[in-house]
């Protein structure tokens, strides 16, 4: 079964009624674009790499399975979202618009 090369990895608060001064819900405080390493990770799905983030993504059900950023498991208060990433890397699509518009055009995390 073929899998996607890459996912974009969205770290965003947890939605909490009582907590006024919490960011709106689905707004990520930092995001990565993870690509397929081919290898498998410890718990049996496809192991993606990128921008200081690995994951385990069953690409069936597009859930996230394992994640350590920059090396630590997510911090209590976090959730992960993922969405589909079609193209290359950030350095590569922030190259492809600076010669379509001439301006840097880039997305930081």
């Amino acid at each position: 079964m073929s899998h996607p090369q890459s996912y974009e990895i969205l770290l965003v608060p947890e939605h909490r009624q009582s907590d006024s001064r919490a960011a709106e819900p689905g707004t990520a405080l930092r995001s990565a674009v993870v690509a397929a390493t081919g290898e498998t990770g410890a718990s049996g799905y496809p192991h993606y790499t990128g921008e200081g983030v690995e994951a385990d993504i069953d690409p069936a059900t597009h859930t996230v399975e394992a994640l350590l950023v920059d090396g630590a498991e997510l911090d209590y208060g976090l959730t992960v979202r993922i969405a589909e990433h079609t193209g290359g890397t950030r350095e590569e699509n922030g190259a492809a618009r600076e010669g379509k518009d001439g301006g840097a055009a880039g997305r930081t995390a």
